[in-house]
C-alpha cells in the first residue's frame, strides 16, 4: 500500500500562512519576474485562470473579481516544504519526497485504520505547519496518485466523487463497484504520467475513462504504444510497478533560466544575469554530487513582442569536467560574449550544464598535468561559499560579475 500527500495549492497556501487575509480570495502565484500563474487557489481556479496564463492575458480580474498577484518566493516555499514532509513521514515506515509538494509514503507493515492515521496526519500538518493536504492510498503509486486527485476534487464535484472520500480517499476500502463508478467517472488525462498527446491518442480509439484504461491487455497496449503505458496500466490494475525511491535519480541536466522584467539590451547587464544563473547551476551540481562537462548559455528575444526577433546559443566544452563555479561561469560568459548582439531587445536568458558526471575523484596525471596543485582548495572554497550561502542566505557570497543588487 502506498500513500500519497500533496499540499493543496501549494505556493499559494505558503503564502496565506502568513497573510490570513488572502483566504477565500482568488490568487495566484506569478513565476520570475512575474511573467505567468504558477499557482492558483480554488478562487482564482473558478475564475476560469488556466496553469501558466501570463499575467497580461489575466490582470484585467485584479479590478473585475479581487484578483490578488503575487511574486514567488520560493525559498518561503521550500522551507515550509520541508516542514511538511517531516511530519507527513510520520504516516508510515519509508518515504519518497516527489516534488516541492508531493511525498509518497509506503504503508507496508502499519496497522490500524489508515484513513484515520491520514487525518490525524493531516490535521497536524494543518495545525503545525499551516498547508492544507491531501491524501490518496492505493495498491500502487499510481493508484495513490489518482486517490489524492479524488480526495483534492471530492468537495467540488460532489455529483462526480463520494463528499466522504474529500481530504483522504482510500481506494482499499471501496466496493469493486463503488471503484468503477470513480474510475467510469475519471478521465484518462487525471492518471499519472498520461499527458495531452497520449490522451489524444487513447481518445481516438475510444479510450474515454479510467476505467476504459484499467479494461486494456497491458501486452496490446506495450506493443501498440509503449512499454511505459504498459506499466501504468498494470498499476491501475493492482499490480506495483514503480517502486518507492528514498532518494531522487541525479538529474541527467541542470538549467537555470529567467525571464527578464524588462527588455535587457547592455552586455553588461546580461553578464550578471549569466554569472547568476551559472553559480545557482553550479551550487546545485554540487549538491547532487556531480560534475559538467559543457555549459550551454543561450539568450533571445521575447516571441510575443513585435520587436526584431534574435535567439542563440552555443555550448562551449570545459577542458575537464568541474562543479568550481569560476571555471563554469567563465565558460558562460565566454559563450555569452561570442553570441551576444547589439541592437536587440533580449527578453530571456540562461545557462544550462550538460555532460553531468558524478563527482569522482580526480586521476593524479589529470590533476598534476596541468600543474592544478589546488584542487582540494579549490574544493574546500566552494563547499565554504555554498556553507556560508546556506546560512545566510542566497547570494550573501557571490562572484563580483554579478553585480551588487
Amino acid at each position: 500500500m502506498f500513500a500519497l500527500v500533496d499540499g493543496n495549492n501549494f505556493y499559494v497556501s505558503c503564502e496565506r500562512v502568513f497573510r490570513p487575509s488572502l483566504n477565500g480570495r482568488p490568487v495566484v502565484v506569478l513565476s520570475n519576474n512575474d511573467g505567468c500563474a504558477v499557482a492558483r487557489s480554488n478562487e482564482a481556479k473558478a475564475l476560469g485562470i488556466a496553469m501558466g496564463t501570463p499575467w497580461f492575458k489575466i490582470q484585467h480580474f485584479a479590478e473585475s473579481a479581487g484578483l490578488v498577484a503575487l511574486s514567488a518566493n520560493f525559498a518561503l516555499y521550500g522551507d515550509l516544504s520541508d516542514r511538511m514532509m517531516s511530519l507527513a513521514a510520520g504516516l508510515g515506515p519509508q518515504q519518497e519526497i516527489y516534488s516541492i509538494d508531493e511525498s509518497f509514503i509506503d504503508l507496508t507493515g502499519v496497522r490500524g485504520n489508515l484513513v484515520n492515521r491520514s487525518h490525524k496526519v493531516r490535521s497536524r500538518i494543518l495545525q503545525w505547519v499551516g498547508i492544507p493536504c491531501c491524501v490518496g492510498i492505493g495498491q500502487t503509486k499510481t493508484l495513490a496518485k489518482l486517490a489524492n486527485q479524488v480526495a483534492k476534487t471530492a468537495e467540488r464535484k460532489p455529483g462526480t466523487y463520494p463528499v466522504q472520500l474529500a481530504q483522504v480517499c482510500d481506494f482499499s476500502t471501496l466496493t469493486p463497484s463503488q471503484l468503477e463508478s470513480i474510475f467510469a467517472s475519471t478521465p484518462i488525462n487525471e492518471v499519472w504520467g498520461v499527458g495531452r498527446q497520449l490522451t489524444k491518442q487513447l481518445s481516438a480509439v475510444g479510450i474515454q475513462s479510467v476505467l476504459d484504461l484499467t479494461r486494456l491487455d497491458p501486452a496490446m497496449v506495450k506493443r501498440r504504444w509503449s512499454i511505459v503505458l504498459e506499466r501504468t496500466v498494470r498499476e491501475l490494475q493492482g499490480t506495483p510497478c514503480i517502486e518507492l525511491e528514498s532518494a531522487p535519480h541525479p538529474k541527467q541536466e541542470i538549467a537555470c533560466t529567467r525571464s527578464f522584467g524588462h527588455p535587457v539590451t547592455a552586455l553588461n547587464h546580461l553578464a550578471e544575469a549569466i554569472t547568476e544563473f551559472a553559480s545557482r547551476a553550479s551550487e546545485k551540481l554540487r549538491k547532487q554530487g556531480s560534475q559538467a562537462g559543457q555549459v550551454l548559455c543561450f539568450i533571445r528575444t521575447s516571441p510575443f513582442r513585435q520587436d526584431e526577433q534574435y535567439s542563440r546559443s552555443i555550448t562551449v566544452p570545459l577542458r575537464r569536467p568541474s562543479a568550481d563555479t569560476t571555471v563554469i561561469v567563465a565558460a558562460a560568459l565566454s559563450g555569452l560574449r561570442t553570441i551576444y548582439k547589439e541592437g536587440f531587445q533580449l527578453a530571456k536568458a540562461g545557462v544550462m550544464l550538460l555532460e553531468l558526471q558524478a563527482d569522482t575523484v580526480q586521476q593524479q596525471e589529470l590533476a598534476w598535468d596541468m600543474g592544478d596543485r589546488d584542487s582540494t582548495e579549490r574544493s574546500n572554497l566552494m563547499t565554504t561559499l555554498d556553507k556560508i550561502n546556506q546560512r545566510y542566505g542566497k547570494g550573501t557570497v557571490s562572484i563580483a560579475t554579478t553585480g551588487l543588487s
